[in-house]
Parts: C-alpha cells; sequence; structure tokens
C-alpha cells in the first residue's frame, strides 16, 4: 500500500519538518458523501507518538499499515518532538501545528476528506493526551479521540519523573498556571460538556500495571461524572508495545463509520 514519507517546511514552526502517511490501496474504501456517494478521499486518523518517539515508531513497532489497509483508512502521523502538542511557554507552536497545519497541509496533498465524520485522532501515552485534546479542544473538526496508556493530567505528580523542572516550565508554565488552562484536559472536558456543539466520540484504554494507571481512572471518573459518552476498557499490561498494537486495531475496529466494510461497534 503507499506509504509517504514527507518532509516539508512548517509555516507554523518555522523550520523544516517530517511526517509519515498510510494511504489505503483500494479506492473503493473512499469516504461516502451524505447521498451515499464516493467522496473520492479516504477517512483520516491523524495518529500521534509518545513522549520519547517520533513519527516513524508507529510503523516500527506496531501493525498499522496492515490494519490501515483493512479498514480502509488513511493515517497521518506527525512529528512533535517533546511538545506535548501544546503551544510552548518557550517554544515552538505545537498544538497549533498539529491541530491546523497538518491537517490543512495533509488535505491539500492527499486524497483525505476535510469532513468531520471522517476525522480522528488517536495516539499514545503523550499521544494519547494530544489525541483526545484534539477532539476535546477542536469538536468541531474531529468525530472522535482515543487515547491509549494517556498522560492524561498534566499536572499529576505522575509525570514529574519524565521532565527536568525546567523542561516542563519550557512547555506548559507552571502547574498552577496550567491547571484550569486549555492544556489541561479536565478543564477542556467540562468545557465541551457545557456547550451546545458537537460532541465527539471518545475511547480511553490503559493497562492495570501502567504507571498512568490511576491517572487514567481519574480522567474517566470525572468525564462520567460530567455525561459525556465515553468507552473505557482496561486490562492487564504495562506502558509498552504489545499493549498499544492491539489498543490501535480496538480503535480502528470501533471508530464511527458504519458505511466502512469492516467497521465494528459503534
Amino acid at each position: 500500500m503507499p506509504l509517504f514519507q514527507c518532509d516539508f517546511f512548517s509555516d507554523t514552526l518555522k523550520m523544516a519538518t517530517s511526517m509519515t502517511v498510510i494511504l489505503p490501496r483500494d479506492p473503493s474504501k473512499f469516504a461516502k458523501e451524505p447521498d451515499g456517494s464516493s467522496s473520492g478521499k479516504y477517512p483520516t486518523l491523524y495518529l500521534l507518538h509518545g513522549l520519547s518517539d517520533d513519527h516513524t515508531i508507529w510503523l516500527r513497532r506496531t501493525s498499522i499499515e496492515r490494519y490501515a489497509d483493512e479498514f480502509g483508512i488513511a493515517v497521518v502521523m506527525p512529528n512533535v518532538h517533546r511538545g506535548f502538542y501544546t503551544n510552548m511557554k518557550n517554544g515552538f507552536d505545537y498544538w497549533t501545528f498539529v491541530s491546523e497545519e497538518v491537517p490543512s497541509f495533509a488535505q491539500a496533498s492527499f486524497p483525505l476528506s476535510a469532513r468531520r465524520e471522517h476525522n480522528f485522532a488517536a495516539g499514545l501515552s503523550m499521544g494519547g493526551y494530544g489525541a483526545l485534546k484534539m477532539a476535546l479542544r477542536r469538536p468541531e473538526m474531529f468525530a472522535a479521540g482515543a487515547g491509549f496508556s494517556g498522560a492524561l493530567d498534566v499536572v499529576s505528580e505522575s509525570l514529574d519523573f519524565l521532565f527536568e523542572k525546567r523542561e516542563y516550565e519550557r512547555i506548559f508554565g507552571s502547574k498552577a498556571e496550567t491547571r484550569g488552562s486549555d492544556d489541561d484536559l479536565f478543564r477542556l472536558a467540562e468545557k465541551l460538556a457545557a456547550s451546545d456543539g458537537p460532541v465527539p466520540k471518545l475511547y480511553q484504554c490503559c493497562g492495570t500495571e501502567d504507571f498512568l494507571y490511576e491517572d487514567n481512572l481519574r480522567f474517566l471518573k470525572h468525564i462520567r461524572a460530567l455525561g459525556l459518552e465515553l468507552l473505557y476498557e482496561e486490562g492487564p499490561g504495562g506502558h509498552e508495545w504489545g499493549y498499544w498494537d492491539a489498543a490501535i486495531r480496538r480503535t480502528l475496529e470501533w471508530l464511527p463509520l458504519p458505511e466502512r466494510v469492516g467497521a465494528g461497534p459503534v
């Protein structure tokens, strides 16, 4: 199936960067228009990497290329280094890059649908945070978001060993500044629950041996208290690729594309 390594200049980051794109082979799996006709464009999953990885990691550690072809979905994997999908206090505007520039560039360069109901985000760890942030903060753009072993509480002590204090502050500022801001998923969920706009479908999973397990349970409790729809799954597993390979396949089965051949329960 077509696999593209894209090197391009980012107007947002003001530097050269990269992303990887997978396209299905079968044009019969193009997304459908509301009248049932073919759009000529693929539904798209924006698949996000974790803190210590880059845009190539999903291809190297999972079967995402095979899964994407099976389920008929394009996959866009951008590189944000250690930027936590955030407009950094002292650094690069990775939130604007991933939520605005990457979709715009990808849709202009490849046959990808721009319709909300055909666009989704998923990711692991830091990328789980980023994917749910995209769904919660840009619900008009993304119909679903999925986080695996997500770093969902960015003011939690569970993340302290991942950063030197100065790196955290370069990204978010102080924890006091971060709590309640648009980088806080708990606050974003509250704003979404209070809004009159579209509400994306949400999926969350975490291994019971994962160091982020308690943070994930706390986020789950918060989402359910707000009355938002979220499918939660857990099971044996740590912060590791065997768990995430199974999670990404499960997500592709779950994505809300009832017209797609091979679609699973929604």
